[in-house]
């Protein structure tokens, strides 16, 4: 696990780790004003890049790498995990599209599968064409039950069928597909808080898991999204994606700095094991090496 984390962040490590510490061994009289902008182009944003100034200036250089990856851990850990327990405990992952919503749902699901979990995956996109196939497919191959319905059907009666279903069937786990664009005027936040309510009405603590997905590579954008849904939904979690494929793996540390929501889980590569459980430390050392 520890090794694929290295490996998935090989390009984000070139472009903040392995600079920072070329910078560092030089010594030049710049040195603090070229660790800046290498934070700055690392997507840790200009509110941390400036506490990390700041903590640099009080130590002598040599230990200017071990500081910030102490602060880095320790704004990463500083958000707790309150995982809800629910039979079925309800999952709802949230999402525009393109950021690899149901295969982060297919993954998942395979881990929960190897747990020992009865897992059934309801198909709440209704929107998208070939979003019932993906996640159709996804359940055949890790061995979940699913939920589909019509194309265009109400997504919140869908979520209420599948939940029905998941009781019935006496399922550990319902995770559940949602819209990342509808084709209506319906705004699709009002879509989203729809869903959530009908769950709710169906068991108070439902959903036990509301996880935002975004696409790692997309920066300052990703930010934006996390802010928005957290806004409205309430997240209790952030799966970031394709992290493997991006320089800006500070965008991490930067999204749970500004919203205070933890991260459950990153996306390292497209192999149906290279969703990975998030780690701080792990990620950290993967980072900065």
């Amino acid at each position: 696990m520890i090794k694929k984390l290295f490996q998935g962040l090989a390009r984000a490590r070139q472009r903040l780790g392995d600079r920072l510490r070329r910078i560092i061994t030089r010594r030049d009289p710049q040195l603090l004003e070229e660790i800046e902008e290498v934070l700055y182009e690392g997507d840790l944003g200009v509110e941390l890049t400036e506490n990390i100034l700041e903590e640099l200036r009080k130590i002598p250089p040599e230990k200017y790498m071990d500081r910030i990856k102490e602060i880095l851990i320790s704004i990463l850990e500083g958000v707790e995990v309150k995982e809800k327990e629910g039979k079925p405990r309800v999952w709802m992952f949230v999402g525009v599209n393109g950021v690899g919503k149901t295969t982060t749902i297919g993954k998942i699901g395979k881990m929960l599968r190897k747990e020992g979990k009865r897992v059934l995956f309801a198909a709440c996109d209704t929107y998208r064409t070939g979003a019932q196939e993906q996640l159709k497919i996804w359940a055949e191959r890790v061995g979940a039950d699913i939920v589909l319905s019509q194309y265009g059907a109400d997504p919140g009666a869908v979520a209420f069928d599948a939940y029905e279903a998941a009781l019935h069937r006496g399922m550990d786990e319902l995770l559940i597909d949602t819209a990342g664009r509808l084709h209506t005027k319906h705004p699709l936040m009002e879509e989203m808080k729809k869903i959530k309510r009908v769950l709710s009405k169906k068991n108070p603590d439902a959903p036990h898991e509301i996880v935002l997905v975004v696409d790692g590579t997309t920066g300052q954008n990703a930010l934006n999204q996390a802010k928005s849904f957290h806004e409205a939904l309430g997240l209790s979690g952030i799966v970031l994606t394709k992290l493997d494929g991006t320089a800006k793996g500070g965008i991490v540390v930067h999204v749970v700095k500004e919203i205070g929501v933890p991260v459950r889980y990153i996306g390292v590569g497209e192999g149906e094991d290279d969703l990975i459980p998030f780690n701080p430390e792990e990620f950290v050392k993967a980072l900065l090496g």
